[in-house]
């Protein structure tokens, strides 16, 4: 293929972007087109015609793709597919320490928990999403929208007979740590997220993961998606309690989030209209890999907002409102907005871009009303585990973040307060 570009200057050369854009493109296709053939049976999104049949999984390879030159060639690498045994942490339990009166959970349970979350997230897909998309597929009648929609239902389906991730592109895995606060861990918080980087890295080779995260000025890539900053981890706290929660998200990291300051008088007018723009800004082209969760920030300052928003998207299930009564009114008419737009799965035409809508607030300055708009994609990769004192561990999909304790507004925590007072 020969192309070309005008002007010897690369500065703001957008047709030399394209070029390079063109390039990339070329060569993506060709190890796509190679691994494919590489592949002589049909499994989840991989579908071939001349070989119908899902074949041996225990003879699955995986399929490696390197470049010579200008010239691609595969190469298979044998890889064993399986779920993860279970009661793998049956031979941690009960390992615990006591100190001093408090028990200390043991660094090695954290550590084999985080890795069956990942793989739970990678693979399973969350009940409540679950339900709300049968629900979108039972009511679509837009055409192209509607054969998605089934198409996910059978992709997630064969993602978890064979244990494989629901979709190629894996996002970005990522940490909320919430904790009892008479909670004690072996080795202390740098032994805690020391673990979870393990974790992420040994599930990026094990289930596998893409590994998307890299430099942003490098490009540097380590395989593992860890890094600088990476995997993020967020931590919360509860009043009481000797436990912790772990809760895995792996969300996508390029499209499907935005942010504006809007003012006072701008009002609920003025959210609406920046949700409707964000939305279709989304939908375009499925950027935000719609239907999705959408989370609506409002308040703080632009960190903080964007943190509410992404929050909103992520650790709240399906069916859940805001326990204000006006902003859960709030969250059931955004939802019906977002679907009235006449836009469906992956930007398609359709009436089901949005499974739910959670809104989270927090007090801002008196002048500004920040808002944030989150897509949590068609995926909703989550898990979440809780390791008690004992050593015990307890799954769920529910990452119960939003307790009334994190959206207290009063100086003192009432039951603190009492505490203290006796």
């Amino acid at each position: 293929m020969e192309v070309g570009v005008s002007g010897d200057d690369l500065a703001f050369n957008l047709t030399w972007h394209d070029w390079l854009n063109l390039r990339s493109l070329c060569d993506i296709s060709e190890a796509i087109t190679l691994a494919a053939l590489a592949r002589e049976n049909s499994r989840g999104a991989h579908y071939r015609e001349d070989f119908p049949e899902t074949g041996d999984l225990d003879a699955s390879y995986f399929t490696v793709v390197t470049q010579a030159g200008r010239r691609a060639r595969r190469a298979p690498r044998p890889g064993s597919i399986h779920p993860r045994a279970p009661g793998r942490d049956d031979h941690a339990r009960r390992r615990t320490r006591n100190t001093g009166g408090s028990t200390m959970i043991p660094i090695d349970v954290i550590e084999s928990t985080a890795g069956t979350l990942m793989d739970k997230a990678a693979i399973e897909i969350p009940d409540d999403y679950l339900t709300g998309l049968q629900h979108a597929a039972e009511t679509e009648d837009g055409d192209l929208s509607s054969f998605v929609l089934q198409a996910m239902l059978e992709n997630y389906k064969a993602a978890k007979e064979d244990r494989r991730a629901m979709c190629g592109d894996t996002g970005c895995p990522r940490w909320y740590v919430k904790m009892g606060n008479e909670t004690q861990i072996e080795g202390g918080p740098v032994a805690l997220e020391a673990a979870l980087r393990r974790a992420t890295a040994k599930a990026t080779d094990g289930v596998p993961l893409r590994p998307n995260r890299v430099h942003p000025l490098w490009r540097t890539d380590h395989n593992n998606n860890v890094g600088i900053g990476a995997p993020e981890i967020e931590y919360g706290y509860e009043p009481g309690g000797e436990w912790i929660d772990l809760t895995t998200v792996h969300k996508g990291g390029l499209f499907g989030t935005d942010y504006r300051m809007l003012f006072p008088s701008d009002g609920i007018e003025g959210i609406k209209r920046f949700y409707l723009d964000s939305l279709v800004a989304f939908g375009k082209r499925g950027l935000a890999c719609q239907p999705a969760i959408i989370g609506i920030g409002l308040g703080g300052s632009k960190d903080t907002c964007m943190v509410l928003g992404k929050r909103a998207a992520c650790l709240r299930v399906v069916g859940s409102e805001n326990p204000d009564p006006k902003i859960a009114a709030l969250e059931r008419e955004f939802k019906d907005l977002g679907n009235s737009i006449g836009m469906g799965a992956m930007g398609f035409v359709g009436k089901n871009m949005v499974v739910d809508c959670h809104i989270e607030v927090g007090y801002c300055h008196t002048g500004g009303m920040q808002m944030s708009v989150h897509a949590f994609c068609l995926s909703s990769r989550r898990a979440v585990a809780r390791v008690h004192s004992d050593g015990r561990v307890e799954y769920r999909t529910d990452p119960d973040w939003f307790t009334p304790y994190q959206r207290r507004e009063t100086v003192e925590w009432p039951g603190s307060a009492q505490e203290a007072a006796e």
